[in-house]
């Protein structure tokens, strides 16, 4: 697969607000996230299980991490392999709407406990992913000639799909509309899956494109790309069984987690990758996604090393270590990688759209044309990168000196969600501002 723009289906790309909606309602929720922060402090990072971190963890999860990354299915795949999401504005609309409603409801059924917001957040979650899945799904099968990155794509909503089917489980039996036995088991296997499945083998799959051609690496090594998201779903599938199996007293724990250790080796092989080809680039000028990108392959290991530890006697009964592993994962990893990903995926959106516009008008010299960097300044982004890094350090040290530490860290998460909010408005608004210029053009002539 070779990463240039050359064997992009950009006439296939549908309307920019189709992404741009999931990706400027992300900062919305994350902005919600650190309202929570604020207004609880240690009480959102004292126990995985109080409500307010419930909350806090699904509007990261689904709203701030599920957002960009359903917004980026539907654009990546009519792009990268020529196969339009059917009714994809009408599918857009309808998802958005659905999945902020329930989200929504479901951070608010957290902190509140009533039970009618859960029913509603199920509802709508339910049928909001169900479109989405179908709808993706007709798009992944037509394609007939699939390169790595959509076996990624096609392992990742089947992991969304495993991913749902929990957690609406789960909601059934913490919202009392069924009775489980073993709550605790298949939340970890639904958290699993959204971070390791649909979370992990995304990303996995989207970097063998974006990060060769917007980062100028070289490629991804063959015989690392092409099984490794096979390998990282197949332990996945396996792991899950075992881990019920711990929970029913079938088996000692430390089967499961030894297994864990396949798709974590994984994982570290490809973040270990990724650092190398950067080191490769054709071009050496620092860039601000490059840092972000960095940023997340370097947490994989230090999650990694933070998990090993939890075979150590004295450690492994540690309350933080879990909800550590947590904020890593979450906010060292994946809203790192995102946040890198954005920053290219937005303004090269919208400089080729806007490119495309002005060659079919034939307007060159009459109306210039930004490039990416001018729709998107670095020293917007190095902003929000620090920002980021920021509450990323203040979370970890709110897990041990949490008051006052846990304010500032929502007020850092609140700066940092602000600042991306407003990089992201700034790029659509310049958008804005040449496409209509564009029109007067064509009114013109």
């Amino acid at each position: 697969m070779q990463a240039s723009r050359s064997n992009l289906s950009l006439e296939q790309a549908p309307p920019i607000s189709v992404p741009f909606r999931f990706f400027i309602t992300a900062p919305i929720f994350g902005l919600l996230a650190a309202l929570l922060l604020l207004v609880y402090g240690p009480e959102a990072l004292t126990n995985r299980w109080a409500p307010v971190t419930l909350a806090l963890t699904h509007l990261i999860t689904l709203g701030f991490l599920g957002m960009i990354m359903c917004g980026a299915m539907m654009q990546m795949l009519p792009v990268l392999a020529g196969s339009p999401v059917p009714k994809v504005k009408l599918v857009a609309t309808i998802v958005h709407i659905l999945l902020t409603i329930g989200i929504l409801a479901l951070a608010s059924g957290f902190i509140s406990g009533i039970t009618g917001l859960f029913h509603l957040a199920l509802t709508t979650l339910g049928l909001g992913f169900l479109i989405f899945i179908i709808a993706i799904s007709i798009a992944l099968v037509r394609i007939r000639t699939p390169n790595n990155t959509i076996h990624g794509m096609r392992l990742a909503i089947a992991s969304l799909a495993t991913t749902v089917i929990l957690g609406l489980t789960i909601g059934a039996g913490f919202s009392g509309m069924t009775s489980l036995s073993q709550l605790i088991p298949l939340t970890d296997i639904h958290l699993g899956w959204g971070i390791l499945g649909w979370i992990g083998l995304l990303v996995v799959g989207v970097a063998y494109q974006v990060v060769p051609m917007f980062q100028l690496t070289p490629e991804y090594p063959q015989k690392l790309s092409r099984p490794l998201t096979w390998v990282l779903f197949a332990a996945l599938i396996i792991w899950a069984p075992l881990y019920l199996a711990w929970g029913n007293g079938q088996i000692p724990k430390l089967v499961a987690d030894i297994w864990i250790l396949i798709p974590a080796t994984g994982y570290i092989l490809f973040a270990g990758t990724t650092l190398w080809l950067q080191l490769k680039r054709r071009r050496k000028v620092s860039d601000i996604t490059l840092l972000f990108w960095r940023t997340g392959m370097i947490f994989i290991a230090a999650c990694l090393l933070l998990w090993l530890t939890g075979f150590i006697p004295a450690v492994k009964n540690q309350p933080a270590i879990p909800l550590l592993l947590g904020i890593w994962l979450l906010f060292g990893v994946a809203a790192s990688v995102v946040n890198g990903m954005l920053y290219k995926i937005v303004p090269f959106l919208a400089w080729f759209h806007l490119q495309n516009r002005q060659v079919a008008l034939m307007s060159m010299g009459k109306v210039k044309v930004p490039n990416m960097k001018e729709l998107m300044p670095d020293r917007l982004t190095k902003r929000q990168l620090y920002a980021h890094l920021a509450t990323l350090f203040l979370l970890t040290l709110a897990l041990f000196w949490p008051n006052p530490v846990a304010h500032i860290a929502g007020a850092s998460l609140g700066l940092s969600c602000t600042l991306l909010l407003l990089n992201l408005l700034q790029a659509t608004r310049r958008y804005q501002q040449v496409n209509q210029e564009l029109s007067d053009f064509e009114a013109s002539r």
